[in-house]
C-alpha cells in the first residue's frame, strides 16, 4: 500500500500549507495565473509542432499515416470514455483484465495523466462541479476551463487529498501505470508512435510532427472540450439548475460524453445519454 503522498503528488499542486485539513471553509483567494512553466513550455511546444505537422498532414503524409493518426486518436478518445471516466472514476461496469489492460495501454497514449491521477481530478469536479474546488471550474472562463487550468498552478481549494482514490490504489495495474508514467509515456506515447509509421516508409519527422505532436494536440482539445463547451452552450432537460449542458457536436468528438447534463444527473450511469 502507497502512502498518501503518492496519490497526491503533482509538479503543480497547491502547497499543503495553504490547505485545511478537516475540511473548514477556506478564506476568500484571488483568481491569480501562476503560471506552471514546464507545463506551459511543453504544451506551447506540442502545439507549435501540430501547426507544422497538420501542415505536412495535408501535404505530404502518407495515406497510410493519415489513416492511422485518424483511427488511433479514436481508439485513444475510446480509452478515455470507457476506461479512466466510466469505468475507474464511476465504476459504471466492469471490467476483465484483458480489457483493463488494453484500456490502460491505450491511454497512456492519450496524453493525460496517469489514470489515477485523471481519475483523481474527475472525482474532484464531480465533488465541487464549477466551484473554485473544481479544478477546471467553468465559472473562470472558456479558456480556463479548456486549457488554461493545465498551465497554471492550481488554487488552495482544489484538495486532491481529500479525494478518495483507495480503490484505484489497490489495482496493481493502476498502481504500476502511475508509478512509471513518465517512463511509459516516453516510450509508449512518445517513441512508439514516432516509429510505428516508418514501418510503411513515412519520414521519421513526418512521423514525429504528425503522430506525436499533431495527436497531442487533437487528444488535449477533444477531451477538454468537455470541460469547457459541454458546461456553456446546450440545453439542460435533466437538470436546469446545474451547467452542464447536452452538445451533439461534442458528444460525436468525444464518442458520447457531450450528453453532460445527462452525465451530471446520473454519474454512475454507464450509458452517455438517454
Amino acid at each position: 500500500m502507497h502512502s498518501k503522498q503518492s496519490i497526491t503528488d503533482e509538479s503543480n499542486r497547491p502547497d499543503d500549507s495553504k490547505l485545511i485539513e478537516n475540511n473548514e471553509p477556506l478564506p476568500p483567494h484571488p483568481m491569480k495565473w501562476n503560471l506552471a512553466w514546464r507545463d506551459v513550455t511543453i504544451i506551447t511546444f506540442m502545439h507549435v509542432g501540430a501547426v507544422y505537422g497538420f501542415y505536412l498532414f495535408l501535404m505530404v503524409a502518407k495515406w497510410q499515416t493519415c489513416l492511422f493518426l485518424l483511427l488511433f486518436h479514436t481508439a485513444t478518445t475510446l480509452s478515455i470514455t470507457a476506461g479512466v471516466h466510466r469505468l475507474w472514476t464511476h465504476k459504471s461496469y466492469k471490467a476483465k483484465l484483458p480489457l483493463r489492460i488494453l484500456l490502460v495501454t491505450l491511454f497512456t497514449m492519450a496524453y493525460q495523466y496517469s489514470c489515477i491521477s485523471w481519475v483523481r481530478y474527475h472525482r474532484m469536479h464531480h465533488k465541487h462541479s464549477d466551484t473554485d474546488a473544481d479544478p477546471h471550474n467553468s465559472k473562470r472562463g472558456f479558456f480556463f476551463s479548456h486549457i488554461g487550468w493545465l498551465l497554471i498552478k492550481k488554487h488552495p481549494k482544489v484538495k486532491a487529498q481529500t479525494v478518495d482514490m483507495s480503490d484505484l490504489m489497490e489495482d496493481p495495474l493502476l498502481r504500476f501505470q502511475h508509478e512509471y508514467y513518465p517512463y511509459l509515456l516516453l516510450t509508449m506515447g512518445i517513441i512508439l508512435p514516432a516509429y510505428i509509421p516508418t514501418l510503411w516508409g513515412e519520414e521519421l519527422k513526418v512521423a514525429f510532427y504528425v503522430f506525436v505532436c499533431l495527436r497531442f494536440v487533437l487528444s488535449v482539445h477533444v477531451a477538454a472540450s468537455v470541460n469547457s463547451v459541454a458546461h456553456m452552450w446546450g440545453n439542460r432537460p435533466y437538470d436546469k439548475h446545474i451547467k452542464p449542458v447536452e452538445s451533439k457536436i461534442i458528444s460525436f468528438l468525444t464518442i458520447g460524453e457531450g450528453f453532460h447534463n445527462f452525465h451530471h444527473t446520473f454519474p454512475w450511469d454507464y450509458r452517455t445519454a438517454m
